[in-house]
């Protein structure tokens, strides 16, 4: 377990590669700030990057439990927030009345029966270090959800009718990631730190693979990390991320491959590229020119 308050963004970095992700001092310094100023940090970036993957590393760096929403179109405050357990408090009324006790309704709203989704139990920890809120996808709800988000992380506190406010002693560490489907509200942005996830360099991108899959040949690599540097210049529709690379490299290594050929590539495409019209593109570009050039820039 580390303090949440780092001393400086090489401490950072340093703890986020101890967790095996690998940070540049952009994305470091973004969130050694969110650490110490106790602010959301908002990531966008184009799927696959490493947004949901920087909670979960801070999570495990420093101890906290990591508390995810998943957003979606719809979503509302009794999937967010809190709903109560009516099944329960059915079962309840219905045991009270066969002993032909009185029923006390303020029973039927105490915490028994209150089921805390992501956000209350977020706000409402209780142990020595406060998780990690990853809020996924934000960009995925609508208008409505993200104004009352908004005033969640502007004042840290939920009002729960029934029981009055929840208010956190030590706000979470809040992690927002949006894929930019739709561009988030510039009142929710001010509240938060803000960093852009781009893909990797071929440097940084190799080094990733050699630290998530060690097995895999050294020259393997270094081919596999400039094929996807070139898939990402073709103007796909769906670019591959480093997710993505990494399996590849990993496909191909399980395969007995030391070094990618054209043959393997054929093979092994939908590993890397997940739409059948990026495949057809890449296929019709030369399947030759790509490993050729991926080897020798990975020479």
């Amino acid at each position: 377990m580390v303090p949440l308050l780092p001393d400086t963004v090489a401490e950072v970095s340093k703890g986020l590669a101890d967790h095996e992700y690998l940070a540049d001092e952009g994305l470091a310094t973004s969130i050694f700030l969110a650490l110490r100023l106790q602010r959301p940090l908002l990531l966008e970036g184009e799927a696959g990057v490493g947004k949901t993957e920087v909670a979960k590393v801070l999570s495990r760096w420093t101890g906290g439990e990591l508390v995810r929403l998943q957003c979606y179109e719809g979503i509302d405050a009794s999937q967010a927030v809190y709903e109560w357990d009516y099944s329960r408090q059915l079962l309840h009324l219905r045991a009270v009345e066969a002993s032909h006790e009185r029923v006390d309704e303020d029973e039927l709203y105490s915490e028994r029966f209150l089921v805390k989704r992501p956000l209350l139990r977020a706000l409402a920890h209780d142990g020595a270090v406060p998780p990690v809120l990853l809020i996924d996808e934000i960009d995925r709800a609508d208008d409505e959800f993200e104004a009352f988000l908004l005033e969640i992380l502007s004042d840290w506190s939920i009002s729960v009718p029934e029981l009055g406010v929840v208010r956190a002693d030590v706000p979470p560490v809040v992690v927002l990631t949006s894929n930019r489907t739709r561009d988030v509200h510039d009142a929710l942005k001010r509240r938060c730190l803000y960093h852009w996830i781009a893909h990797p360099d071929f440097e940084r991108e190799l080094a990733i693979v050699r630290l998530r899959a060690p097995q895999v040949p050294e020259l393997l690599a270094r081919d596999v990390a400039a094929a996807a540097e070139a898939l990402r210049g073709l103007e796909l529709y769906k670019p591959p991320g480093v997710a993505e690379t990494i399996d590849w490299a990993e496909a191909l290594s399980t395969l007995g491959r030391a070094r990618l050929d054209e043959t393997a590539v054929d093979a092994t495409l939908g590993t890397i590229l997940k739409y059948r019209e990026d495949q057809e593109r890449v296929r019709a570009h030369g399947l030759g020119d790509l490993v050729r050039s991926a080897v020798a820039r990975g020479a």
